[in-house]
C-alpha cells in the first residue's frame, strides 16, 4: 500500500529534476552560441 502512495511522489520528483536539467542544458547551449536566456527563450545579443 505504501508503495502505491510513494510512486507518484517519486515520479513527480524525477520529472521535475529532468525538466530542471534540460533547462540548464538549454541555457548552456544558448550561452555557447552567443545568446542570452530571457524568460526561457534564447535571445541573440546585438552585434555592435
Amino acid at each position: 500500500m505504501f508503495g502505491l502512495i510513494r510512486l507518484p511522489f517519486l515520479l513527480a520528483i524525477v520529472f521535475f529534476a529532468g525538466v530542471m536539467y534540460e533547462r540548464s542544458e538549454k541555457n548552456k547551449l544558448c550561452d555557447e552560441i552567443g545568446g542570452e536566456s530571457r524568460n526561457g527563450l534564447c535571445v541573440m545579443r546585438a552585434v555592435k
